[in-house]
């Protein structure tokens, strides 16, 4: 098992360094990452070495992509989910653009951070709201809080690869159930898919033998495809779809 676990990390470490292309841009350099947005481009980050530290950026893209699309971020709750989401991959928001500071000796981690919290912004907040009544993550949130399962929000896990990785929320294990790890996904796709994978297969190791992962999937808009149903599975994550929920109630609460 741990031999099939290495496996999938180098090749996921081999697909990450193939597909990702490097370009200067006057005293920036420009990161074309092998990550797809919404809009299925491939996310860019721009790095520059200042003063001894390497300051890596999105340039404001994710920020000013929600509010072209209409989401604004004004509201005190959704600035307080925003806080709370960077501060899990600590990362700032510096007017529009999400910004994290490197060392050499840190840069992977920090760059790491910054793609997963670029990733973790989109999806909790791409709701422009003639597509999505409220956020999805909320959702989940009043669904455990209204029937009793108790949880802890926002956990971060530092895994096998020395990578830190945010799950929304976190079951502790009682007499009857082992942990279970919680992950709202607001737009399944092959993508998130994959990068919830790759934060489970890391992190499994260090969790007890027995923990659980759950992905919760938002199918209000479009049914997650079967090849993002399979590929979850594939990974030991068992995907939810939320329309489904109450399948799983009574695993959750116990």
């Amino acid at each position: 098992m741990i031999d099939e676990i290495q496996r999938l990390l180098d090749q996921y470490l081999l697909w990450l360094r193939d597909k990702t292309a490097l370009r200067q841009i006057k005293d920036w350099v420009e990161i074309t990452t092998p990550y797809l947005d919404r809009h299925n481009d491939y996310l860019q980050i721009y790095v520059k070495h200042e003063n001894g530290v390497f300051i890596l950026t999105d340039d404001g893209y994710i920020i000013e992509d929600l509010k072209r699309s209409g989401c604004e971020l004004e509201s005190k709750k959704r600035k307080d989910l925003l806080t709370l989401t960077l501060n899990g991959f600590g990362v700032r928001l510096d007017d529009n653009s999400l910004t994290v500071l490197a060392s050499p000796e840190n840069f992977a981690l920090r760059k790491h951070n910054l793609l997963q919290a670029m990733l973790a912004v989109n999806d909790l907040f791409y709701l422009a709201v003639p597509m999505v009544a409220s956020l999805f993550l909320e959702d989940v949130t009043l669904w455990l809080d209204r029937n009793e399962i108790r949880y802890t929000p926002k956990v971060k896990f530092t895994g096998k690869s020395g990578y830190d990785h945010l799950f929304d929320f976190v079951i502790p294990a009682s007499r009857k159930q082992p942990e279970r790890i919680l992950h709202a996904i607001n737009k399944p796709n092959k993508d998130t898919a994959q990068a919830l994978a790759f934060s489970w297969i890391d992190t499994k190791e260090v969790r007890p033998a027995n923990s659980r992962a759950y992905a919760l999937l938002n199918d209000s808009e479009h049914v997650p495809s079967t090849a993002v149903m399979d590929a979850l599975k594939s990974y030991d994550v068992n995907p939810v779809v939320w329309s489904e929920r109450d399948k799983v109630k009574e695993e959750l609460a116990a």
